[in-house]
Protein backbone atom coordinates (compact mmCIF):
# COMPACT_ATOMS: atom_id res chain seq x y z
CA UNK A 1 0.00 0.00 0.00
CA UNK A 2 1.26 3.33 -0.70
CA UNK A 3 1.90 6.01 1.78
CA UNK A 4 3.35 9.10 1.85
CA UNK A 5 5.31 11.06 4.98
CA UNK A 6 5.28 14.76 3.69
CA UNK A 7 5.95 16.73 6.94
CA UNK A 8 9.68 16.55 6.41
CA UNK A 9 8.82 17.32 2.47
CA UNK A 10 11.29 20.10 1.35
CA UNK A 11 9.68 22.69 -1.12
CA UNK A 12 11.54 24.29 -3.90
CA UNK A 13 8.70 27.09 -5.50
CA UNK A 14 7.00 27.91 -1.68
CA UNK A 15 7.72 27.40 2.03
CA UNK A 16 6.34 24.42 3.37
CA UNK A 17 6.26 23.53 7.22
CA UNK A 18 4.49 21.20 9.28
CA UNK A 19 3.69 20.68 12.88
CA UNK A 20 1.62 18.33 14.72
CA UNK A 21 -0.42 17.25 11.70
CA UNK A 22 -1.07 20.77 10.06
CA UNK A 23 0.67 21.93 7.72
CA UNK A 24 1.57 25.43 6.07
CA UNK A 25 2.46 26.40 2.62
CA UNK A 26 3.33 30.32 2.26
CA UNK A 27 3.97 31.29 -1.46
CA UNK A 28 6.54 33.45 -1.18
CA UNK A 29 7.16 36.12 -3.67
CA UNK A 30 6.13 39.20 -1.95
CA UNK A 31 7.87 41.69 -3.84
CA UNK A 32 5.40 40.97 -6.63
CA UNK A 33 2.46 39.75 -4.71
CA UNK A 34 3.40 36.25 -4.81
CA UNK A 35 2.46 35.20 -7.60
CA UNK A 36 2.41 31.53 -9.80
CA UNK A 37 4.55 30.10 -12.30
CA UNK A 38 4.45 27.52 -14.85
CA UNK A 39 7.26 25.34 -11.93
CA UNK A 40 5.28 26.46 -8.49
CA UNK A 41 1.64 25.39 -10.23
CA UNK A 42 3.06 21.61 -10.76
CA UNK A 43 4.75 21.42 -7.41
CA UNK A 44 1.62 22.64 -5.90
CA UNK A 45 -0.35 19.89 -8.09
CA UNK A 46 2.20 17.31 -7.44
CA UNK A 47 2.25 17.76 -3.46
CA UNK A 48 -1.72 17.57 -3.59
CA UNK A 49 -1.69 14.82 -5.60
CA UNK A 50 0.96 13.38 -2.84
CA UNK A 51 -1.40 14.34 0.16
CA UNK A 52 -3.88 11.92 -1.18
CA UNK A 53 -1.57 9.08 0.60
CA UNK A 54 -0.02 11.28 3.37
CA UNK A 55 -0.24 9.15 6.58
CA UNK A 56 1.30 12.42 8.57
CA UNK A 57 -0.52 15.50 7.40
CA UNK A 58 -4.50 16.10 8.19
CA UNK A 59 -5.43 19.62 7.47
CA UNK A 60 -3.37 22.24 5.13
CA UNK A 61 -3.03 26.18 5.36
CA UNK A 62 -2.44 28.72 2.43
CA UNK A 63 -1.03 31.53 2.92
CA UNK A 64 1.00 34.00 1.01
CA UNK A 65 3.70 36.44 2.15
CA UNK A 66 4.54 39.93 2.85
CA UNK A 67 0.51 41.17 3.52
CA UNK A 68 -0.83 39.25 0.26
CA UNK A 69 -2.31 36.06 -0.64
CA UNK A 70 -1.26 36.01 -4.26
CA UNK A 71 -1.51 37.73 -7.96
CA UNK A 72 -2.31 34.82 -10.09
CA UNK A 73 -0.36 34.10 -12.61
CA UNK A 74 2.59 36.03 -13.23
CA UNK A 75 2.45 38.16 -16.06
CA UNK A 76 6.16 37.91 -17.28
CA UNK A 77 6.41 34.19 -16.95
CA UNK A 78 3.33 33.03 -17.55
CA UNK A 79 1.22 35.28 -19.30
CA UNK A 80 3.92 36.41 -21.75
CA UNK A 81 4.86 32.35 -22.96
CA UNK A 82 1.26 31.87 -23.30
CA UNK A 83 0.71 34.50 -26.16
CA UNK A 84 3.52 32.30 -27.91
CA UNK A 85 2.17 28.93 -27.35
CA UNK A 86 0.18 26.69 -29.75
CA UNK A 87 -3.33 24.72 -29.20
CA UNK A 88 -1.28 21.71 -28.40
CA UNK A 89 0.97 23.53 -25.37
CA UNK A 90 -1.47 25.75 -24.85
CA UNK A 91 -4.26 23.07 -23.72
CA UNK A 92 -1.36 21.40 -21.53
CA UNK A 93 -1.08 24.42 -19.36
CA UNK A 94 -4.62 24.98 -18.60
CA UNK A 95 -5.20 21.04 -17.98
CA UNK A 96 -2.00 21.70 -15.84
CA UNK A 97 -3.87 24.42 -13.82
CA UNK A 98 -7.27 22.29 -13.51
CA UNK A 99 -5.56 19.50 -12.34
CA UNK A 100 -3.75 21.45 -9.27
CA UNK A 101 -7.87 22.04 -8.17
CA UNK A 102 -9.14 19.00 -8.92
CA UNK A 103 -5.95 17.27 -6.29
CA UNK A 104 -7.02 20.40 -3.88
CA UNK A 105 -10.35 18.32 -3.88
CA UNK A 106 -9.78 14.91 -4.46
CA UNK A 107 -6.98 14.82 -1.18
CA UNK A 108 -8.55 13.87 2.08
CA UNK A 109 -7.10 16.76 4.10
CA UNK A 110 -9.02 20.22 4.85
CA UNK A 111 -7.74 22.95 3.07
CA UNK A 112 -7.55 26.44 4.39
CA UNK A 113 -6.31 29.64 2.79
CA UNK A 114 -5.36 32.06 4.85
CA UNK A 115 -6.23 35.30 2.72
CA UNK A 116 -4.71 39.28 3.29
CA UNK A 117 -5.01 41.87 0.54
CA UNK A 118 -4.47 40.71 -3.06
CA UNK A 119 -5.84 37.63 -3.79
CA UNK A 120 -6.58 37.48 -7.94
CA UNK A 121 -6.63 35.99 -10.53
CA UNK A 122 -4.97 32.09 -10.12
CA UNK A 123 -4.74 33.29 -6.52
CA UNK A 124 -8.53 33.33 -6.34
CA UNK A 125 -9.21 30.20 -7.76
CA UNK A 126 -6.53 28.55 -4.97
CA UNK A 127 -8.64 30.49 -2.53
CA UNK A 128 -12.27 29.30 -4.08
CA UNK A 129 -10.75 26.03 -4.32
CA UNK A 130 -10.14 24.97 -0.47
CA UNK A 131 -12.81 24.05 1.88
CA UNK A 132 -12.81 26.72 4.39
CA UNK A 133 -11.37 30.55 4.01
CA UNK A 134 -10.78 33.17 6.44
CA UNK A 135 -9.93 36.50 5.64
CA UNK A 136 -8.63 40.35 6.80
CA UNK A 137 -10.69 43.86 6.06
CA UNK A 138 -7.97 44.15 3.75
CA UNK A 139 -8.95 40.86 1.66
CA UNK A 140 -9.81 42.03 -2.01
CA UNK A 141 -10.32 38.88 -4.51
CA UNK A 142 -10.76 39.27 -8.05
CA UNK A 143 -11.25 36.30 -10.94
CA UNK A 144 -9.81 38.82 -13.36
CA UNK A 145 -9.61 36.57 -16.23
CA UNK A 146 -11.75 38.66 -18.68
CA UNK A 147 -8.96 41.91 -17.94
CA UNK A 148 -6.58 39.87 -19.94
CA UNK A 149 -9.26 38.61 -22.92
CA UNK A 150 -10.19 35.62 -21.35
CA UNK A 151 -13.33 34.24 -20.52
CA UNK A 152 -13.91 33.29 -16.48
CA UNK A 153 -14.27 30.17 -16.77
CA UNK A 154 -11.28 28.95 -15.80
CA UNK A 155 -9.60 26.08 -13.21
CA UNK A 156 -13.75 25.24 -12.71
CA UNK A 157 -14.70 28.82 -11.50
CA UNK A 158 -17.95 28.57 -13.38
CA UNK A 159 -18.56 25.33 -11.51
CA UNK A 160 -17.23 26.10 -7.94
CA UNK A 161 -17.83 29.60 -7.68
CA UNK A 162 -21.83 29.62 -8.02
CA UNK A 163 -22.14 26.72 -5.47
CA UNK A 164 -20.20 29.16 -3.02
CA UNK A 165 -21.80 32.54 -3.36
CA UNK A 166 -24.94 31.65 -5.87
CA UNK A 167 -25.11 31.98 -9.49
CA UNK A 168 -26.03 35.72 -10.49
CA UNK A 169 -23.01 37.41 -8.07
CA UNK A 170 -20.62 34.56 -9.74
CA UNK A 171 -21.51 35.75 -12.98
CA UNK A 172 -21.43 39.24 -11.84
CA UNK A 173 -17.91 38.67 -10.82
CA UNK A 174 -16.66 36.55 -13.19
CA UNK A 175 -17.81 38.95 -16.43
CA UNK A 176 -16.76 41.99 -14.77
CA UNK A 177 -13.64 41.31 -13.46
CA UNK A 178 -13.79 43.17 -10.48
CA UNK A 179 -12.59 42.88 -7.40
CA UNK A 180 -14.64 41.52 -4.89
CA UNK A 181 -14.79 43.23 -1.06
CA UNK A 182 -13.92 41.48 2.06
CA UNK A 183 -17.26 42.35 3.74
CA UNK A 184 -19.16 41.29 0.72
CA UNK A 185 -17.10 38.16 0.72
CA UNK A 186 -18.26 37.58 4.27
CA UNK A 187 -21.96 38.57 3.54
CA UNK A 188 -22.02 36.21 0.19
CA UNK A 189 -20.48 33.71 2.21
CA UNK A 190 -16.70 33.49 0.60
CA UNK A 191 -15.11 33.92 3.80
CA UNK A 192 -16.21 31.99 6.56
CA UNK A 193 -14.72 34.77 8.68
CA UNK A 194 -13.05 37.92 8.81
CA UNK A 195 -10.44 38.84 11.36
CA UNK A 196 -8.54 42.19 12.53
CA UNK A 197 -5.79 40.08 13.67
CA UNK A 198 -3.29 37.69 12.03
CA UNK A 199 -5.29 35.79 9.94
CA UNK A 200 -3.01 32.52 9.29
CA UNK A 201 -3.25 32.39 13.20
CA UNK A 202 -6.84 32.22 12.91
CA UNK A 203 -6.64 29.50 10.06
CA UNK A 204 -3.79 27.31 11.89
CA UNK A 205 -6.12 27.73 14.98
CA UNK A 206 -9.14 26.26 12.96
CA UNK A 207 -6.94 23.31 11.30
CA UNK A 208 -5.45 22.90 14.57
CA UNK A 209 -8.89 22.17 16.18
CA UNK A 210 -10.11 20.03 13.32
CA UNK A 211 -7.13 18.18 13.24
CA UNK A 212 -8.26 17.36 17.05
CA UNK A 213 -11.44 15.65 15.87
CA UNK A 214 -12.13 12.32 13.66
CA UNK A 215 -10.03 13.20 10.58
CA UNK A 216 -10.82 9.97 8.73
CA UNK A 217 -14.28 11.21 8.89
CA UNK A 218 -13.36 14.43 7.85
CA UNK A 219 -12.14 12.95 4.87
CA UNK A 220 -15.35 11.49 4.50
CA UNK A 221 -17.17 14.58 4.78
CA UNK A 222 -15.03 16.48 2.19
CA UNK A 223 -15.57 13.49 -0.11
CA UNK A 224 -19.16 13.68 -0.45
CA UNK A 225 -19.53 17.48 -0.58
CA UNK A 226 -17.80 17.39 -3.64
CA UNK A 227 -18.81 13.96 -5.09
CA UNK A 228 -22.65 15.08 -4.26
CA UNK A 229 -22.82 17.94 -6.80
CA UNK A 230 -23.57 15.35 -9.50
CA UNK A 231 -26.12 13.35 -7.27
CA UNK A 232 -29.84 13.26 -6.85
CA UNK A 233 -31.19 13.16 -3.54
CA UNK A 234 -31.99 9.76 -3.72
CA UNK A 235 -28.57 8.85 -4.56
CA UNK A 236 -27.13 11.36 -2.27
CA UNK A 237 -29.19 9.48 0.68
CA UNK A 238 -27.32 6.13 -0.23
CA UNK A 239 -23.83 7.60 -0.69
CA UNK A 240 -24.22 8.79 2.85
CA UNK A 241 -25.21 5.84 4.17
CA UNK A 242 -22.98 4.00 2.80
CA UNK A 243 -20.27 6.38 3.78
CA UNK A 244 -21.54 6.31 7.39
CA UNK A 245 -20.94 3.26 7.49
CA UNK A 246 -17.88 2.83 7.05
CA UNK A 247 -17.26 5.45 9.30
CA UNK A 248 -19.17 3.78 12.12
CA UNK A 249 -16.19 1.24 11.66
CA UNK A 250 -13.60 3.07 12.58
CA UNK A 251 -11.96 2.99 15.70
CA UNK A 252 -12.44 6.96 16.64
CA UNK A 253 -16.37 5.67 16.21
CA UNK A 254 -15.96 3.29 18.93
CA UNK A 255 -13.64 6.08 21.04
CA UNK A 256 -16.15 8.32 20.78
CA UNK A 257 -18.41 6.10 22.22
CA UNK A 258 -16.81 4.70 25.10
CA UNK A 259 -15.57 8.15 26.12
CA UNK A 260 -19.84 9.33 26.10
CA UNK A 261 -20.11 6.01 28.48
CA UNK A 262 -17.07 7.14 30.87
CA UNK A 263 -18.51 10.94 30.83
CA UNK A 264 -15.16 11.94 29.34
CA UNK A 265 -13.73 13.54 26.28
CA UNK A 266 -12.95 11.29 23.13
CA UNK A 267 -9.63 11.46 21.91
CA UNK A 268 -9.84 10.39 18.02
CA UNK A 269 -6.53 9.39 16.57
CA UNK A 270 -8.11 9.33 12.79
CA UNK A 271 -8.35 5.59 12.26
Amino acid sequence: MRTEILADYEASHFLWDCDDGVASITLNRPDRKNPLTFDSYAELRDLFRALAYAEDVHAVVINGAGGNFSSGGDVHEIIGPLVDMDMVHLLRFTRMTGDLVKAMKACPQIVISAVDGVCAGAGAIIAMASDLRYGTPRAKTGFLFVRVGLAGCDMGACSILPRIIGQGRAAELLFSGRMMSAVEGERWGFFNELTDGDVLQLASERARTLVLGPTFAHGITKTMLNQEWNMGLEQAIEAEAQAQAICMQTEDFARAYRAFVAKGTPVFEGN
